[in-house]
């Protein structure tokens, strides 16, 4: 079986060359530096902007009755967005309908800000091997670009003065004593909060503080939308961005709707074509494949095979605690990576049981210190069946209004 899906793969890779899909995003060659190019900058007019869908993540429940709620109704978020590069660097905009602001505030603990992420992979050279979306996967790290709303707030940053950071109110001031701490507060403070990650799973996220990271991000809010840009290097010690096309996904958090971790909207792997390169195709295509299967008999054989045993698999199914949903699967993820779930689940393994599974059913058990999926490999089906469960389980995504 493995030699088979081998040869597919081939032929895969073959079509791929020979055909070329059009790309998701189409990255314009500039001439001008946009190391620190913002929403505001004139450059943007020169940049071509495309509609991408970002889909609720409701891979796993969370413990939060109210969140829940709030996020029960949640549909496609569509978005623009748009990628210049000069060569040595390359830089992004994403903007997204937003009706409320919402900051992070730092004397509240049950605040959430509004918020993108913009994600890359680290090693793209095969397309049908990409990471996890959203966290990347063992052996499939990620590089993760995260800026949110916040109020203006104060770090050291070589100053050395952590007094300015204490709460106002557990300062010894008062009166016009505690007025000018605020003010030398918000000389010192930053409404910027952008930091950096590299991910390989769940739990595994590390932020980048060895000064190697270039990247600069900002985020605007007018006329009910926010704006957020990205600049960063186009190779560093992460990652590698001279491509003819690369793998980018883009992530936005609603803080109104409690939007944090596992609480988001995301796309899936998007192909951002460079302007100027002739390659490119085969990723391009690997991000566009559609199975040549038959939903309607794949919805069918995943009832025969048992799916919803372990799996909420529609929205308006009763949601099942074993193993993650995929009401949203075919919104964001490829369907290289929903072919090899089926065929070799413990591929990727999302790292860490669901406390609200029973203790006697585990998604993985541990052997010679590597995760094995207890998901059944479904390797043994037919390649027609196959093809049928991955063209339904593409359909699986939610509507927008």
């Amino acid at each position: 079986m493995k030699r088979v899906i081998t040869a597919l793969l081939a032929v895969c890779l073959t079509i791929a060359a020979s055909v070329a899909s059009e790309a998701a995003i189409t990255a314009v060659r500039v001439g001008s530096d946009i190391k620190r190019v913002s929403y505001n900058s004139a450059i943007w007019k020169k940049a071509k902007f495309s509609d991408i869908l970002l889909y609720p993540q409701t891979t796993i429940k969370m413990n939060d009755e109210k969140a829940n709620g709030l996020n029960a109704e949640n549909s496609v978020i569509r978005a623009r967005a748009a990628a210049i590069y000069n060569g040595r660097d390359i830089a992004f905009m994403v903007r997204w309908p937003d009706d409320t602001v919402s900051v992070q505030r730092g004397d509240s603990l049950t605040s959430y800000p509004d918020g993108f992420a913009i994600m890359f992979a680290m090693d793209y050279s095969n397309p049908y091997k990409l990471p996890y979306i959203g966290m990347g996967s063992e052996g499939r790290p990620v590089v993760i670009h995260l800026q949110k709303a916040v109020r203006p707030f104060y770090e050291p940053n070589g100053h050395g003065d952590v007094y300015m950071q204490m709460n106002r109110n557990q300062t010894e001031l008062f009166g016009k004593s505690l007025l000018r701490f605020d003010k030398r507060v918000k000389k010192l403070g930053s409404s910027d909060y952008e930091r950096s990650f590299v991910s390989e799973g769940f739990r595994s996220m590390t932020e980048i503080k060895d000064g190697s990271n270039r990247s600069y991000a900002r985020l605007s809010y007018r006329n009910k939308a926010w704006t957020g840009t990205l600049s960063c290097p186009m190779s560093d010690d992460y990652v590698n961005l001279h491509a003819g096309a690369i793998p980018v996904a883009f992530a936005v958090w609603d803080g109104a709707k409690m939007g944090r971790g596992g609480l988001k909207n995301l796309s899936g792997w998007l192909s951002v074509k460079l302007e100027d390169s002739a390659e490119g195709d085969m990723l391009i295509n690997a991000l566009d494949e559609r199975s040549p299967g038959n939903p309607s008999v794949g919805k069918v054989a995943v009832a025969i095979n048992g799916c919803a045993g372990c799996h909420q698999i529609e929205s308006s199914d009763t949601p099942n605690f074993m193993g993650p949903a995929l009401s949203n699967i075919g919104g964001y993820a490829t369907e290289a990576y929903i072919r090899e779930s089926l065929v070799d689940p413990s591929a990727v393994v999302v790292p860490g049981h669901n406390r609200n599974a029973h203790s006697a059913y585990k998604w993985y058990t541990e052997e010679g210190g590597r995760r094995v999926s207890t998901m059944t490999d479904y390797s043994k089906l037919d390649e027609k069946t196959i093809n049928d469960i991955v063209a339904y389980l593409q359909t699986l995504k939610a509507k927008e209004e």
